[in-house]
């Protein structure tokens, strides 16, 4: 078996990081930034620590802030143009999942202007050319977008979201900063944490995994075991470790895939708008719960991370049930939705949550191969 991981070049991580933004920019000759961003981080002020970073040193750069959630088409298309005239040789992908995530499809379409359509990009498209240089700044911890392949893009016309995995996306270099993290509302915390935890044990279980994608993977369980709960109680240490746990996990997952929970969480995000994070959080039990017997030993570390120091020894079938029930208390603890009724999702709208989910890249990665039937039934027990 021949395994290939892919990682950003250069990546700084602690407070202040952002700070080494314009020496990196000179010393790979770049003069000019092209922010993409969103209009929340633009008016609480996230934009201005690293656009000041800029102007002290002056680089020059334009912002691009017609980011939405769950990143649509449309905006990635308006991007391209932006870019196009704003005479930028670099970009910089300020924010969560939905900027970075735009920030890619932008950089892509600009080096490839053959998939201008944007929905030619889903899956693995053959793209020739590497992005514009980015350089990943996350302002959450949960989506790890500044090390992934990945993007994720809503077709609004169809009312669902899509995966790319593209090499070519990865940023050239990643700046994990937390004094950008601990502004986050506590809610987004939550939902981005769960996000990470979620990104963690779907590539510890996968069938891709392996031993330096493990490594990774549970490191990161452990840590949010630890910190998210602190986290989302203002704890600034614990959020720091987690501003770092989601970029170790996303090093791990963006090789190795994810699995059932992502597929059916970008069907609700695309039907429905829910938040993916919030949206992982409802699945990531049930499908623990699904896919616990075609998950080895792998259980017995999860229940470990989470505080039983007998994992090791007990039976398995008992373990198994623990780390569901882990995951379970600590989605309800956080205050996360359980169900997908409480997200607006009504008894017609799973027969279609249930065709997307089917179709998810993601969902190939599952350790069990789900049935449309048996996702159908998923849906239905979270009514």
């Amino acid at each position: 078996m021949v395994y290939r991981m892919i990682f950003n070049q250069e990546a700084y991580f602690g407070r202040g990081a952002i700070k080494e933004i314009p020496d990196v920019a000179k010393a790979h000759g770049f003069t000019k930034a092209f922010i993409v961003t969103d209009p929340v981080l633009l008016e609480t002020g996230t934009v201005t620590k690293v656009t000041d970073v800029l102007d002290a040193a002056g680089m020059p750069y334009e912002i691009f802030s017609n980011v939405k959630p769950n990143p649509p088409v449309e905006c990635i298309q308006d991007g391209v143009e932006k870019f196009r005239s704003a005479g930028a040789d670099f970009m910089i992908g300020l924010g969560g999942g939905s900027p970075q995530d735009t920030c890619k499809g932008i950089g892509i379409i600009a080096a490839n202007p053959e998939f201008a359509d944007v929905l030619s990009l889903e899956g693995t498209a053959a793209t020739k050319n590497p992005s514009v240089p980015i350089f990943g700044v996350p302002t959450t911890a949960g989506t790890a977008s500044e090390t992934t392949i990945n993007y994720v893009v809503t077709d609004t016309a169809a009312k669902r979201k899509f995966v790319a995995v593209d090499p070519h996306d990865i940023p050239l270099v990643a700046f994990v900063d937390p004094d950008l993290t601990d502004t986050m509302p506590r809610g987004l915390k939550v939902a981005t944490g769960l996000d990470a935890l979620t990104h963690a044990i779907e590539g510890f279980v996968t069938p891709g995994a392996w031993e330096l994608s493990n490594c990774l993977s549970l490191q990161t369980i452990r840590m949010i075991a630890h910190n998210l709960a602190k986290s989302a109680e203002g704890d600034v240490e614990a959020g720091e470790q987690m501003a770092y746990a989601s970029y170790i996990t996303g090093m791990a997952y963006s090789n190795v895939g994810l699995g059932l929970v992502h597929g059916m969480a970008h069907a609700l995000g695309g039907l429905l708008g829910v938040a993916h994070g919030v949206a992982n959080g409802i699945l990531l039990a049930p499908v623990m719960e699904y896919n616990k017997d075609f998950t080895g030993e792998k259980y017995r570390s999860i229940a470990h991370a989470f505080g039983d120091p007998d994992s090791y020894t007990k039976p398995l079938d008992e373990v198994r049930e623990e780390a569901v029930q882990k995951i379970h208390q600590l989605t309800v603890d956080l205050g996360n939705p359980t169900t997908i009724s409480e997200v607006g999702a009504k008894e017609s709208d799973i027969d279609g949550l249930t065709d997307n989910a089917f179709k998810d890249v993601c969902t190939g990665g599952n350790p069990r191969k789900p049935t449309r039937q048996e996702i159908h039934a998923i849906y239905e027990s979270l009514m």
